[in-house]
């Protein structure tokens, strides 16, 4: 690890200042700190889980403090702007940190008690992100010659795993568990993703054929930990592991869209595989959302939801999903669209009618609770110059005139209360893009900008005279 010793004197310096006038009995605190250079909004937010800890503000000089009694050991991350990163915190900790957000992962540093832990961590993270380009040149190997390369990354990661066992001998087990996960799970969910990749690498058809030695290294690892489904090593590596078990069903191997018949496998794959219910239950519910909208189509397979219904026990996802539903059968392709006003930043009510009218347009409707405003500013723009001719108007959910995207033009913003809906088509609150021709009717009730089919839409609705 080679880091700027400037860091670690700035930081020492900050900690001091922060513990300086703390007692005996404060210094039994956790506390969590450090600054941010160029900053993107005034304060930090972290969590444990899914679950926020604390807001904190940044002062002046763009520093900031969180002190914490009776902290549980374990991991947490914390998230600035519309960037996060994880962090693990034990009781006592003095753990600081700097970022400079213009290379948000690449400068972060940590100082104080709890900093080598840490630091080893993001520096894994980073040692993974500069393995893509190797591993995406390993996946045009053949499995015996993918499998032995494989098997040396993963030795090396073991190598640095046992070093740091032998020369930090007081770290705790709990964290020992955190740092082989770090090390070895994105490893293994690339190989749960080889079969795929290959094939698109390659351009074959069909499956490679693997040994059942292949996929040893599952017998020896744990699919069912609650707590560390919110860990993104972890959490990917079974989300692949569950992906690839249903592959191997039979199901033609593809990365876009996917039948109904695998969605409905998927979906008994996860009740089969995962034991907690909690986990058990975000998966199907992200599941089912996630294929739906891939599909970027008002079409709704009634076996697939059938399945989810009859499998999930978590009443509030199922609510959402029936409002999702009944959404969807409002707004139909080839229907008028009419009937509703958005406003626009003035708080000037529009009716959608005279929005739309002679002009081919794309009304994508969002709420900050299922999609971000980062993913917005990022996805739209590169859209809008890409299908200039298109009328774009971004309108939030039951939002108001104070809730700007940056990167978006003021005048393609706009809000609207699905309160005041004679139809609800929004009653699930959930992200919907409507296509609508320069005649006023429907082209697509239910596109998503996220799905991959949104290119070939918006250019056939470029196209309508």
């Amino acid at each position: 690890m080679t880091k700027n010793i400037i860091y670690y004197i700035s930081f020492s310096f900050l900690l001091l200042v922060a513990l300086s006038c703390s007692t005996d009995k404060e210094n039994a605190k956790t506390f969590f700190g450090g600054k941010i250079i160029n900053p993107k909004t005034k304060f930090i937010i972290l969590y444990a889980k899914d679950k926020i800890i604390d807001t904190l503000l940044l002062d002046d000089k763009n520093k900031f403090l969180g002190t914490y009694d009776n902290l549980e050991e374990g991991l947490y991350y914390f998230e600035h702007g519309n960037e996060n990163q994880y962090i693990y915190l034990e009781p006592k900790d003095s753990l600081m940190l700097r970022i400079n957000t213009w290379d948000f992962d690449e400068s972060l540093v940590f100082a104080g008690k709890g900093a080598e832990r840490n630091n080893i961590l993001i520096d894994i993270f980073l040692e993974g992100e500069n393995e893509r380009k190797l591993f995406y040149q390993l996946n045009g190997l053949e499995p015996i010659a993918y499998k032995t390369k494989i098997d040396s990354i993963l030795n090396l990661k073991l190598d640095t795993y046992t070093d740091y066992i032998e020369t930090h001998p007081n770290e705790t087990a709990s964290y020992f568990k955190i740092l082989k996960i770090a090390l070895t799970f994105p490893i293994y969910s690339r190989v749960e993703r080889y079969p795929i990749n290959h094939i698109y690498t390659t351009r074959k058809e069909g499956s490679p054929k693997m040994s059942p030695s292949f996929y040893s290294y599952r017998d020896n690892l744990d699919y069912n930990n609650n707590d560390l489904m919110y860990y993104t090593p972890y959490a990917r590596y079974i989300t692949n592991y569950l992906y690839n078990v249903t592959y191997a069903l039979g199901h033609q191997l593809i990365k876009d869209e996917f039948s109904s018949d695998f969605t409905v496998d998927l979906l008994k794959t996860i009740n089969n595989k995962i034991n907690g219910i909690d986990s058990k239950n975000a998966f199907l519910k992200r599941t089912v959302l996630d294929h739906f909208y891939r599909k970027s189509s008002c079409n709704v397979n009634k076996n697939t939801f059938d399945t989810f219904f009859t499998l999930s026990t978590n009443e509030e996802h199922k609510d959402l999903i029936k409002k999702l539903l009944d959404d969807n059968k409002i707004i139909k392709k080839g229907e008028k669209i009419q009937g509703f006003k958005i406003s626009d930043f003035t708080n000037y009510p529009i009716k959608i009618e005279k929005f739309a009218f002679n002009k081919n347009s794309v009304l994508l409707f969002w709420n900050k609770d299922y999609i971000s405003k980062s993913f917005i500013s990022a996805r739209v723009p590169l859209l809008q110059k890409k299908y200039p001719k298109l009328n774009f108007a971004i309108i939030e959910i039951d939002g108001n005139s104070n809730n700007r995207i940056k990167n978006i033009d003021i005048k393609n913003q706009y809000f609207i209360d699905s309160k005041m809906l004679e139809n609800n088509f929004l009653k699930s609150k959930m992200n919907r893009t409507i296509l609508v021709n320069k005649n006023g009717f429907v082209e697509n009730g239910y596109a998503a900008i996220s799905s991959g089919n949104i290119y070939k839409q918006l250019n056939d609705l470029s196209k309508i005279n």
